[in-house]
């Protein structure tokens, strides 16, 4: 590609870029530096009629455009997390939530078969339900269960974490919000992102939780930590913070008796769902022609958790069911806003760093800020892989520090999409790696102010600051492993 000359707005976008770096080295939010770099390049473009106040207002305009261009592409992610959220809701209002967990605690026999079972009941909860609600699901259930066999409080944080908030979260292989949020600012499609998120995430997980059972076994066998008593087993989680609150409005009435209906829907539910997901692996495999993917998938998903929020509703309530169904509906929706609700803005402009996103918010012509520095750049990379895996790979950290891990998606998928089409790799390896490493930061796993991070430690009942670092060797083992592996596919 030849390069393109930048323009003054071309140069506007990267200090804001830099600006943002900034703002998250110091912690601080980035929501204000991309609004202002919204306005700013709406100010510059010559689209606006002549006049001071004139491109005031367009500018102004532009600032409303790019957000609700930024929501409308995320809204059916948001929509499908809130009615998971609301379906589970509506599980826990008849004790069903619980029984859908207890099984495994029949196959936690020893601290190793504990931690795995954990670890994977969680992955498989936090893909359908997101990691937050699955925590209290999971945590509640079967940490108590975990300890009494003998795994140590921060062994069973670690599981959850790394399973959750780590492998789960980073490939999102069900809901797919994090891959719609990246391929959007890569300019890729979601199916070509997931295979590198799925596979980049499990090797940054099996890693990660190898070191991290071999430093524990360690540690234990040392007398570092050692197996909890049984008052330190019933004891209730320290929940200090406004984290802990959260994550405890997800966890049902301890003495709540089950439903008359919640054995079924604890059967039911799970069968439903594991389904759709096999349907969707199988025709994607053996019948392409009617796979169901991307936006087909998301609708799937979240039909299905309607109808079932629904019957639960009715089931749980009875006649007040019409009123149920009102309340968990909020509850999933403050759920999914909360999240997303930082998001819009700064993904808002880094949607404009592609050309189909400028176009639509500044007007027809407007080029792809970040897509055009990026085909620059590419001209002096020229295919150097090394740089472009650990390079995108440390964004993908970096940005995950404030905490947020969703905040830095926009950034690492406008970036591999720019760097990847100047430098002539496949975008999507570059995004997917990106993506894996800014979640397993700040989604979290190293970022001990991170949501992710605290909420795990507070339904385990431990610090934070030991569940990161405990965390800090393993993952960063896993990041550079994948860089590796990334290198090779890119060669």
């Amino acid at each position: 590609m030849e390069p393109v000359t930048l323009t003054l707005s071309h140069w506007v976008f990267l200090l804001v870029i830099l600006s943002i770096f900034v703002s998250i080295g110091f912690r601080k939010g980035v929501i204000v530096p991309s609004i202002i770099g919204i306005f700013l390049l709406g100010l510059l473009s010559d689209l606006a009629s002549p006049g001071f106040l004139n491109n005031i207002i367009f500018a102004v305009q532009v600032v409303f455009r790019a957000l609700l261009n930024a929501g409308t592409a995320l809204f059916d992610i948001m929509l499908v997390i809130a009615l998971m959220v609301a379906m589970l809701k509506s599980l826990q209002a008849q004790g069903a939530d619980k029984l859908m967990v207890a099984p495994m605690r029949k196959l936690m026999v020893g601290p190793w078969t504990a931690f795995f079972v954990l670890g994977i009941t969680m992955y498989i909860a936090a893909a359908f339900f997101w990691p937050t609600p699955a925590v209290a699901l999971v945590g509640t259930v079967l940490i108590p269960v975990a300890m009494q066999v003998g795994l140590p409080a921060i062994g069973a944080a670690v599981a959850v974490n790394l399973f959750g908030h780590g492998m789960a979260l980073a490939a999102d292989p069900v809901i797919q919000g994090a891959n719609r949020l990246t391929a959007s600012a890569a300019g890729i499609d979601v199916t070509s992102l997931l295979p590198y998120t799925m596979m980049f995430s499990l090797i940054v997980g099996i890693v990660a939780i190898t070191i991290a059972v071999y430093t524990i076994r360690r540690d234990m066998r040392k007398g570092v930590i050692s197996a909890p008593e049984r008052d330190e087993v019933f004891a209730q989680p320290a929940a200090s913070s406004s984290t802990s609150e959260t994550v405890q409005k997800y966890v049902s009435e301890e003495d709540q008796e089950p439903g008359p209906w919640a054995r079924y829907f604890a059967i039911g539910v799970p069968v439903i769902l594991l389904a759709i997901v096999a349907l969707m692996i199988y025709r994607a495999l053996w019948d392409p022609d009617q796979a169901i993917r991307g936006g087909g998938a998301t609708a799937l998903l979240g039909g299905t958790a309607t109808l079932l929020l629904v019957l639960s509703s009715f089931a749980g309530s009875g006649a007040k069911g019409l009123d149920s169904i009102a309340l968990h509906a909020r509850e999933g929706f403050f759920f999914a806003i909360k999240i997303f609700a930082p998001i819009i803005p700064i993904a808002g402009f880094f949607f404009l760093g592609h050309p189909g996103h400028s176009g639509d918010v500044i007007g027809e012509g407007t080029p792809g800020f970040l897509f055009d520095i990026g085909n620059n750049m590419g001209q002096y990379i020229d295919g150097n892989v090394v740089l472009l895996a650990f390079g995108i790979a440390v964004i993908g950290l970096l940005s995950g520090m404030d905490g947020s891990g969703f905040s830095g998606l926009p950034l690492v998928g406008s970036l591999s999409g720019a760097l990847g089409a100047g430098a002539g790799v496949d975008p999507a390896v570059l995004a997917g790696l990106g993506q894996v490493a800014a979640i397993f930061a700040g989604g979290g796993t190293l970022a001990a102010w991170a949501f992710g991070v605290a909420a795990d430690a507070g339904i385990a009942g431990v610090s934070p600051q030991d569940l990161v670092r405990r965390n800090f060797v393993p993952v960063m083992t896993g990041v550079f492993v994948a860089c590796l592996v990334a290198i090779f596919i890119m060669l």
